[in-house]
């Protein structure tokens, strides 16, 4: 089961949003071994494309260096669906390499009504999980401050 705070819960929402008619794709680091989704970092889509998703291997390695200096590690790996559901497609399932990472999905087809799941993806096999939205962790608020985007803006 993804456990997700209400603030990061709506800003991967909103960033679905904004970047619509594209797919917007992101990631959400958390504490190495915690499971714990706590720091949003909103990707720039390098397809920008409304059917796919690619981020840019620079910003993707200043990322992962960002994360293995803070002792962090993917826990959310999201990206929007501009004109079909909320499930991954065999492009998705093909690049998913972070078999401990819940990948997050919203469908932004629909302006009015918010699609938002979760899968586990190992070894090519998709497994839907249950999300559960809380107002806040009690260890930590998240880091939600824009000068975490990559690249920035």
């Amino acid at each position: 089961m993804l456990t997700i705070e209400m603030a990061t819960y709506d800003a991967i929402i909103a960033h679905a949003r904004r970047d619509h008619p594209d797919e917007a794709c992101g990631v959400i680091a958390g504490p190495a071994g915690s499971d714990r989704p706590q720091r949003f970092i909103p990707m720039l889509n390098a397809a920008r494309s409304p059917t796919f998703y690619e981020f840019d291997s620079a910003d993707l390695l200043a990322l992962y260096r960002a994360m293995d200096d803070r002792d962090e590690e993917p826990v959310v790996v999201y990206h929007s669906h501009t004109a079909t559901e909320a499930y991954p497609s065999r492009t998705d399932v093909a690049l998913a390499m972070e078999p401990s990472a819940h990948y997050v999905l919203v469908s932004t087809r629909s302006p009015g009504e918010v699609e938002f799941r979760s899968f586990r993806i190992v070894d090519g096999e998709v497994t839907e999980e249950e999300v559960e939205v809380v107002e806040s962790f009690l260890t930590a608020e998240p880091d939600l401050s824009p000068d975490e985007e990559f690249p920035p803006r």
